[in-house]
């Protein structure tokens, strides 16, 4: 694996490029691997670019994951899983939108052309995991954001316990909800009064809720000491997670704008008591066990 940056080494606008630096190495090296190691090609459906991944084997206790949006889990979690592969399960609830980036509004224009380019990026992503996909079709919140509906709740929450009674041996995984956003707050609790007792660190919306110290403050108000956090160090998947951003890219434009969890993860890989860390060494992404009472 290429040298991976450590950022803002050379100033803070020069990690993307260091980081794109890496990544075509990386590129350029997963085309040279031999004819045994199962490669896939994906393409991130907006650009049309196409991306070499390994394909992972799934082993261990399957995983039920339950994501608001198609990119929360490619996001938030996938470098624990392109790390230690299991048999995945992911549950998108909000599958359709008319939420993107302003400069793409004229060729993404409706409900309909989002949605399927959405459901596009997230199947590419899930496809290096063997995943199975279930999408539910409600309709995300627009701005200004407001406090979800109690009914919304109890209906999404029926739907999810009808889909999770086929996975009886499944373990769960959701949203900690560190963001305030309505869509990520409906999804965590529908999973607490599910059972659910994992949670992952929800960095869609990381430069404009999850890393502000008001909203920190109250994600611990709400949760107390019920949730205890944990890190997965990611470093040595680092660059294959780089490929799953891609892959939502219209998502996260302009491109720099992808690297912002690679960023966190970097940060969080500072308290990672199993290796040493050195500036561009180690990077990790966080998550919360729920606490036995």
């Amino acid at each position: 694996m290429p040298l991976l940056p450590a950022p803002d080494a050379s100033g803070i606008y020069t990690f993307p490029t260091d980081l794109i630096t890496a990544h075509l190495a990386w590129q350029e090296h997963l085309a040279t691997r031999t004819a045994t190691t199962r490669m896939l090609e994906v393409m991130a459906p907006h650009r049309g670019a196409h991306y070499a991944i390994e394909e992972r084997t799934p082993a261990g206790r399957p995983v039920i994951v339950i994501e608001p949006h198609h990119d929360d889990f490619a996001l938030s979690a996938s470098g624990l899983f392109l790390a230690r592969p299991r048999p995945l399960t992911v549950i998108t609830v909000f599958t359709r939108s008319k939420s993107v980036h302003p400069a793409l509004e004229a060729a993404y224009p409706s409900v309909e052309a989002v949605s399927a380019l959405r459901e596009r990026e997230g199947a590419e992503a899930l496809r290096p995991f063997g995943a199975r996909q279930h999408l539910l079709g409600r309709k995300d919140a627009d701005p200004p954001y407001r406090a979800y509906d109690p009914m919304r709740l109890e209906e999404i929450t029926e739907e999810l316990r009808a889909l999770l009674a086929g996975y009886p041996e499944a373990e769960l995984l959701a949203p900690a909800a560190v963001t305030r956003h309505p869509d990520h707050l409906l999804v965590h609790e529908a999973a607490r009064r599910l059972g659910c007792r994992w949670f992952f660190e929800d960095l869609a919306f990381w430069s404009t809720y999850a890393l502000s110290v008001c909203d920190q403050h109250l994600f611990r108000a709400r949760t107390g000491s019920s949730l205890v956090p944990e890190l997965a160090d990611i470093t040595d998947v680092l660059l294959d997670k780089v490929t799953l951003l891609h892959l939502h890219g219209s998502q996260m434009h302009p491109a720099s704008k992808m690297y912002r969890p690679i960023r966190h993860a970097w940060t969080l890989a500072a308290d990672l008591l199993d290796r040493p860390h050195q500036p561009g060494s180690a990077y990790a992404e966080r998550f919360y066990r729920l606490e036995t009472s």
